[in-house]
This record gives C-alpha cells, sequence and structure tokens, in this order.
C-alpha cells in the first residue's frame, strides 16, 4: 500500500516537471520564432541593417524623349533605443527644425497606431526628402548625435513641366497600402496616380540590404563578413509611353488661359498620342519637401488642377455626337442615305435650328449645316419606328437598341481594360432611368428629345469623344486607349454595333464641315481633314466649346477631341486648336505661326488676365 501511495506520486512529479518544462519549451519557442523584438534586440546590438533604395525607373515618350528622372536625396532615420542624452535644441538647429516638429516626430514614431512596424531596435523614417545642399550641411554634425544616420534614396525629376495628369506623382506609402503589401514600411514612396500608379509595381524596384557590423559601444565597425551577406538592389523597368511630348507641349500651350481638356489618339492602335487638362500644374510641385503643402494648395485651389479634365470632367456633346447619331439611326433603320426632312431653321418645332439653310435635308448636308430639326426626326424615326404597344414595350426596346448601340462606342462607360488612371463613365440614360423619372408609360421620344442633338441626360467625357473619333476613323472599331507603348494592345479590339457600310457617307458629312461647313476657317491646304462641331449648352455660364475628328483619309493617323469650356462656338475655338494639333503631328511643324499665336493669347478663363 506505501509502495503503491509512493508510486502514484512519482507519476504525479514526473508530469508536473514535464509540463513546466514543456511550458518552459514553449516559451522559448514563441520568444525565438514569434516576438520578433528579441531578435531585433540581439540582431541591434550587432548589425545596422541598412535598406537600400533601387532607382525607380525612368519614363521616356514615344520617341524615346526622356520625360522623368532620378535625382539623389536623402532621408534622416533613428534607431531610439540608442539615443542618449540628446541636445534637443542644438540637433534642431542642425536639422533647420523647430523643437515642436521634432516632438511630434517623435511621437508619431512611437505611436503603433500611426506606424504599425515601430520597434525601438530598427531605423524609423524621421526627415525624408532632404537635397544634396541640406544633407551636406547636416553630415558635418552628426557625429554628436548618435543614434540618427542618413540614409540614400532617389527622387523624381521631370524635364518637362507639363503631362502631370498623366504621369502622376510619388509620395508616401498610406498606412492601408502597408498593410496589404509586405514590400512597403513606414516612410517608403510609391506611386499616387497618373502612370506612376498604375505601373508601381514595374517602376519600383526590388530593394536590397546592407549588413553593417557594430562594436560593443554600438559604433559601426565596417561591413558583415566584408559585404557577402548584402542584397543589391534592383532598379525598377523603364517605361515608354505612347505620348508624343511635342504634341503634349503644343496642347498645353494652345489651352493656356483656358479650362478644358485634349485628347489625341491614333486610331489604328488607340495609342494616347496626348492628354492635356487645364488648368494644370508643374509636377515638379509634388515633390521634395514641400509636397505636402503645394498639394494642399493644389486641392483647394477653386479651379482643381488636381482634376483630369480628359478623363473625369463630364459634358453634354452636342452636335458632336450627330455623328454617332447619324451612323446608329442608319443601323436601327429610322433613316438612310436619301432620307429627308423639312428644317424651318428658327421656326423649326419642337427643336429649332440655329441657323437658316437649304429644304429638306439629306444626311449629308445635314451633317454639313449641323440640322438640329434632321436629328431630331431621324430619333423620332428610330426609336417610334414600331409604334408604342403595350405600355410603351415597343418603344422602349426601340430606345435600349439605340442606348447599346450607342454605348458600344464606349460612351457610358469606364474603358476597363485601359491603363488610364481615374476614368468616369459618362451617361447615357437607360430605360429605368426615364421609367423613375416619367413613370412606366410616362415618356416617348418627345420627352427626351433633347438626346438627339446631344443635350439632355447624355454625358460624355473628351476621353470617350476621341474613343469615338478613332472608331469613326476606322469604321467600326476601336483599340482601347492606352498609355504603355510596350503594351501590346492588339487584342482589346472592340467593333461597334454599326455595320461598316453606313459609315462612308457620315465620313464623307465631316469632310464637308471643313470643305463648306462650320470648320472650313480650320481648313488645312492639302491635307484632308474630318470632323464635327459643337457649341454646347451651358446653364453655368457661357457655352462650351466642342471639337471632334481625324485625319487624314487613308489610314487615319490621328483622332481628336477638344473641350473648351465657357467659349461659345465650336468652331471659334475648339476647332483651329485641332487644326494645329493635326498639323504639328502630320506635317511635323506649325506653319500658321499666326494662328497659334493668336489662339495661344485667347483667354476664357474669367479668373485669368487678358494678356
Amino acid at each position: 500500500m506505501i509502495n503503491d501511495t509512493l508510486q502514484n506520486r512519482r507519476y504525479v512529479i514526473a508530469i508536473i516537471i514535464s509540463v513546466v518544462l514543456g511550458i518552459f519549451i514553449l516559451r522559448l519557442f514563441s520568444l525565438q520564432i514569434f516576438e520578433s523584438k528579441y531578435k531585433e534586440g540581439a540582431d541591434s546590438n550587432a548589425f545596422l541593417k541598412k535598406t537600400l533604395f533601387p532607382s525607380r525607373g525612368l519614363i521616356y515618350d514615344r520617341n524615346h524623349t526622356l520625360l522623368v528622372y532620378n535625382k539623389p536625396a536623402y532621408d534622416i532615420t533613428l534607431i531610439l533605443r540608442e539615443i542618449r542624452d540628446l541636445d534637443t535644441l542644438a540637433f534642431c538647429k542642425a536639422m533647420n527644425i523647430d523643437k515642436s516638429y521634432f516632438i511630434n516626430r517623435i511621437a508619431e514614431i512611437k505611436d503603433r497606431k500611426k506606424n504599425l512596424g515601430y520597434s525601438s531596435y530598427t531605423p524609423q523614417i524621421f526627415m525624408t526628402q532632404l537635397n544634396i545642399e541640406d544633407i551636406a550641411t547636416i553630415q558635418q554634425s552628426m557625429y554628436k548625435f548618435p543614434g540618427f544616420y542618413v540614409q540614400k534614396r532617389t527622387l523624381r525629376e521631370y524635364a518637362f513641366s507639363g503631362a502631370a495628369h498623366v504621369l502622376g506623382s510619388i509620395g508616401e506609402v498610406s498606412q492601408k497600402r502597408i498593410e496589404n503589401d509586405n514590400y512597403y514600411k513606414s516612410g517608403d514612396y510609391i506611386g499616387r496616380d497618373g502612370v506612376e500608379y498604375t505601373y508601381e509595381k514595374i517602376l519600383r524596384g526590388t530593394k536590397g540590404i546592407e549588413i553593417l557590423l557594430r562594436d560593443a559601444k554600438g559604433r559601426i565597425k565596417g561591413k558583415y563578413e566584408n559585404g557577402a551577406k548584402d542584397i543589391a538592389s534592383k532598379a525598377g523597368e523603364n517605361l515608354t509611353l505612347t505620348l508624343d511630348i511635342q504634341l503634349q507641349v503644343l496642347g498645353e500651350k494652345l489651352m493656356t488661359g483656358k479650362i478644358g481638356s485634349i485628347v489625341a489618339i491614333e486610331p489604328q492602335t488607340g495609342e494616347i498620342l496626348a492628354m492635356v487638362s487645364n488648368p494644370a500644374f508643374n509636377p515638379s510641385l509634388l515633390v521634395g519637401r514641400q509636397r505636402s503643402k503645394n498639394y494642399s494648395e493644389l486641392l483647394h485651389d477653386p479651379e482643381k488642377p488636381l482634376m483630369n479634365r480628359a478623363t473625369q470632367a463630364q459634358y453634354s456633346p452636342g452636335s458632336t455626337f450627330k455623328l454617332i447619331q447619324a451612323l446608329v439611326h442608319q443601323q436601327l433603320g429610322g433613316i438612310n442615305e436619301v432620307t429627308r426632312y423639312s428644317c424651318n431653321g428658327l421656326a423649326s418645332s419642337p427643336i429649332r435650328c440655329t441657323h437658316s439653310h437649304g429644304s429638306p435635308v439629306g444626311l449629308l448636308n445635314a451633317i454639313e449645316q449641323s440640322c438640329n430639326p434632321y436629328f431630331w426626326n431621324a430619333f423620332k424615326s428610330s426609336v417610334e419606328k414600331d409604334g408604342y404597344g403595350q405600355k410603351n414595350m415597343l418603344f422602349k426596346k426601340n430606345y435600349t437598341d439605340w442606348r447599346n448601340t450607342i454605348m458600344s462606342f464606349g460612351f457610358g462607360k469606364k474603358i476597363d481594360d485601359s491603363d488610364i488612371y481615374e476614368q468616369v463613365r459618362g451617361n447615357i440614360p437607360s430605360e429605368n432611368f426615364y421609367n423613375r423619372c416619367y413613370g412606366e408609360t410616362g415618356w416617348r421620344a418627345i420627352t427626351i428629345r433633347s438626346l438627339s442633338i446631344g443635350q439632355g441626360e447624355v454625358l460624355v467625357t473628351p476621353l470617350q469623344l476621341a474613343n469615338s473619333a478613332a472608331a469613326i476613323a476606322n469604321q467600326g472599331y476601336y483599340i482601347s486607349p492606352h498609355l504603355n507603348k510596350n503594351d501590346s494592345m492588339q487584342k482589346k479590339i472592340h467593333h461597334t454595333l454599326v455595320e461598316k457600310k453606313y459609315f462612308l457617307i457620315v465620313i464623307e458629312g465631316m469632310s464637308r464641315v471643313f470643305e463648306y461647313g462650320t470648320a472650313r476657317a480650320s481648313r488645312i491646304e492639302g491635307l484632308e481633314m474630318f470632323g464635327k462641331t459643337g457649341t454646347v449648352e451651358n446653364s453655368r455660364g457661357k457655352n462650351h466649346s466642342i471639337f471632334m475628328g481625324f485625319a487624314p483619309r487613308e489610314n487615319p493617323k490621328i483622332a481628336i477631341a477638344v473641350v473648351v469650356e465657357n467659349a461659345g462656338y465650336g468652331s471659334v475655338y475648339a476647332a483651329p486648336i485641332f487644326s494645329l494639333l493635326v498639323e504639328q503631328y502630320i506635317k511635323g511643324k506649325i506653319e500658321r505661326v499666326e494662328l497659334q499665336e493668336r489662339i495661344t493669347k485667347i483667354v476664357t478663363n474669367t479668373n485669368v488676365k487678358e494678356r
């Protein structure tokens, strides 16, 4: 009995010892494997691991002109556990900062909500984007402040002062991105918009590591194992854009003193040749230590220079939409080449014409003269060709067919397979929209007649308008507009729902606009051009001036949309800008220098003083 009791006690003691040992082993395992701060502490006593930041990829235009390159920049980093007896005032004086900045920055570094990667054992970013002049002064006194280090990296430099919306900018990475991508650490830079954002992973490169050996007092003694364990950084890949910088510069010059945008596309490839948005800004403003200040000023500027009007502004297309209507109505059977409608000029009803011209009007003359009554009657004939039927179902089916055919030109939706940053959809109103507005049986063609002339609820972006011009130039298809020259987009071809046979008469009408119509003053001798002017009603002020078109007839090289806000007639402002851009791109130079100077000097933005 006694032996049994002793035997049981021995088992209990063995179990207790086993449990204690197990707990000890698990805790030791946890400390070594899961709790990195102890490993960091041990490593930091012997090593200093410095991140080697890669050079970001360079950006070129389609003709290999350098647009964006790198310049050296420096950060000040710190390891908090190494800072001892710091003379804060002397440090702030050396760094050219005030004490409040120092206190706030240290607090931000220690705040684990804002800085999830914080550890007192590892380098933390204290100041960023110092130039070489700043760092030359600072390095003279760095030995006085143990725990602070200089870290080299690069910043963007721009060869031209334009194309800011296309190129985008670099800024400090957000906490959300750090949480979602372990490549980034607090203080890293990242592409924030434009192609810098879209192609971030291509441009950013790969970080490296340099391991430095410390002595017992924490002083740097040289490279660990003579650099055998270092990992070299790898520079980012270079990026060649479809942009023609000379065309871009000309477009921005012509838009001086104006609000609006220009988009130019090569129809056969979908390559963006120019994308202008004005008011604009110099991309250099968003580089360096003044980035935050400059960004805030741009963000609160009432003219919204940060907004890319080429892809984010929405307008009624006005008479430029009549080209798409002419194609769609032929396809739907509402009109044909010989269909004619009468026009009584200003006395026409329910939509009046803007001027008097011959009557009755055929399709060619309707395009040439921009006849409102013709396109109203064509619209009515298409959507009401089968009458109404039960609860307007026949009419609504035809309206939906009209809407779908319009949208096949790229309207009313984002171009999702494009690399163009920040697009808006525009609007081609749906049946459901009008049902909500007027009830199931409360609307007909007469109710929505403004759509027939590109007004009312229809909205387009300049990018969509230029893309539709490319689709007409290609006689029925477009390739997704894009900015990366090295990206083959030939598979991203979109066919419209309009048969090729219907395009020829519309293209002929576009030619007549330059020969006899509203754009005849913008003709270029010896070069056939095709287009359509638009003067768009604007409830907030003067009408918008719009133009879309392409050139030449055979193997079209360029399709363009121009929008000048609050400027008036499309023939007076937008059409000459289109013509000058075509001249520059096809001829390689501007011969009509006087026209260029006159358009450049015109100010339509009321907030800019006449020069």
